[in-house]
């Protein structure tokens, strides 16, 4: 094993910023439940209250705009729940709109929310990709009807990294009549979001990809848009979701989105030329290779790269025994040996998604990183290749 470590797996978890974990430790005495009348709670109150106003400002909302929740797939799975809600006490009414339209490359999340609510009686239909993982806006056009009751599209792909044209999307939407919603956990802290720009009724952020702590996550629900919870109980977070709130989380999650607001526009750039230089010396060493995503629209931090003749998990393997982090698609899906659903949704031959590798960089990544990673790379493929090579000569 490596002395060396290398961490470029940042789309599956980002380490704490010194800051945040800084504001964490200073927040451990502040214990008081926010509902609570008497001044510990006021105080937690007062605290969750400030980092809601910082979060929401971020992306151009209003503080009454954000619900917190326990991370970006509990708040996927409120939105999308909304449509099999027939509670009187709900303000949701689907008024005959209650098909889901999503996309055929979403998180874990919606994919299987989704197939659940299907399971419940509720029609949902998949928008195709192209080879660069864009969503064909003829296509929504076609299936967005007067039946729609909700689009969810997220807004950068955790995998390839291809970012949507989100406000195109949400007036095709619109204009026919639907609740439009983005997960945009890949996006926030990378890319600049304004909702009021794009102009969404939903929007999913989560804390742990922005160097902020796990466990934490938010909703932005526009204001007059109709809502169902999907977990009950106490009137926290305006009715919206029942529950304690995480005080300590929603401190580091307020102090990491601060610090993206310093950090984010010169990290982006810095990022952009470390992932050239990535690039290029795959290409340059390693032959029989495609760069999964967009080669403009897409994530300055994130490159997918497939190679042919090598399985992806042995890749992943070898590189951890020289002390690189990387990883063979969405975390939350990396207990499936099957082939990612996003590469293959890109046209990809499925013998070529089996060999694609996720390449995601964060703030503390180095050109000597770099570096390290392609000096290591070439002779991990060649060996993998060779292997493969010898075993299919055996079997013949």
């Amino acid at each position: 094993m490596s002395e060396r470590h290398v961490y470029l797996d940042h789309n599956a978890t980002t380490p704490l910023h010194p800051e945040v974990k800084k504001a964490m430790i200073e927040s451990m005495d502040v214990f008081g439940n926010p509902s609570s009348l008497h001044g510990y709670g006021r105080h937690a109150r007062q605290a969750v209250e400030e980092q809601r106003e910082k979060i929401a400002a971020f992306i151009g909302a209003d503080a009454s705009e954000l619900m917190f929740a326990g991370s970006g797939s509990e708040a996927n799975n409120t939105v999308l729940s909304i449509l099999s809600c027939d509670s009187k006490q709900c303000a949701y009414d689907r008024k005959g709109r209650s098909e889901i339209v999503t996309s055929s490359i979403e998180h874990p999340c919606i994919l299987e929310t989704s197939k659940c609510m299907r399971e419940r009686g509720i029609p949902v239909s998949y928008l195709d990709v192209d080879r660069h993982g864009k969503i064909d806006l003829d296509q929504l056009k076609e299936m967005v009807t007067d039946k729609t009751g909700l689009v969810s599209v997220m807004m950068a792909n955790n995998e390839i990294g291809t970012i949507q044209d989100i406000r195109e999307i949400a007036k095709i939407t619109h204009e026919r009549g639907a609740l439009f919603h983005t997960d945009a956990v890949q996006a926030i802290g990378k890319i600049p979001v304004d909702v009021r720009d794009l102009d969404v009724d939903f929007m999913t952020l989560s804390g742990h990809k922005m160097y902020g702590p796990k466990g934490v996550g938010a909703l932005y629900v526009k204001k007059g848009v109709a809502f169902c919870p999907l977990i009950r109980g106490g009137h926290q977070e305006r009715g919206r979701r029942a529950g304690t709130e995480n005080t300590q989380g929603i401190i580091g999650f307020g102090k990491a989105i601060e610090m993206r607001c310093l950090e984010m526009e010169d990290e982006s750039r810095r990022l952009l030329e470390l992932k050239e230089m990535l690039r290029k010396g795959i290409e340059k060493n390693i032959a029989d290779i495609h760069f999964v995503g967009h080669p403009t629209d897409c994530l300055t931090s994130t490159l997918n790269v497939s190679f042919e003749g090598a399985e992806g998990e042995a890749i992943m393997l070898y590189l951890d025994l020289e002390g690189i982090a990387v990883s063979t698609g969405s975390a939350c899906a990396s207990g499936s040996l099957d082939p990612s659903h996003v590469i293959l949704a890109t046209g990809l031959p499925v013998e070529c998604a089996h060999g694609s590798i996720r390449i995601s960089m964060g703030r503390e990544t180095t050109s000597k990183d770099i570096e390290y990673m392609l000096e290591k790379f070439p002779p991990i493929i060649k060996r993998i290749r060779d292997m493969s090579t010898a075993y299919a000569g055996r079997k013949s």
